[in-house]
């Protein structure tokens, strides 16, 4: 999926799902560190040419970016200067 494919805003069920999720289920950080955990395991299996991964490269290559974008709102890291 494409920046301009995505839809600007949430619906107020969607934010609302969210929050729960975040306040319920799991901390945002904690969250965040597990998308980064899972997208290293995602960028090894490519680099080491893993078969399954390589027929799926075009959605691994969206579902990576995807994943990074999350990961920074929710605990962000790149835009941080304890790196």
């Amino acid at each position: 999926m494409k920046l301009e494919d995505a839809v600007s805003i949430l619906s107020t069920q969607e934010e609302t799902r969210l929050i729960e999720f975040f306040n319920k289920k799991i901390e945002a950080k904690v969250m965040a560190k597990m998308i980064r955990k899972l997208n290293f395991i995602v960028a090894l299996g490519i680099m080491r040419e893993d078969e399954t991964l390589q027929l799926e490269i075009e959605n691994v290559e969206d579902g990576y970016f995807w994943l990074n974008e999350l990961a920074e709102v929710l605990d962000p890291y790149f835009e941080s200067d304890t790196i």
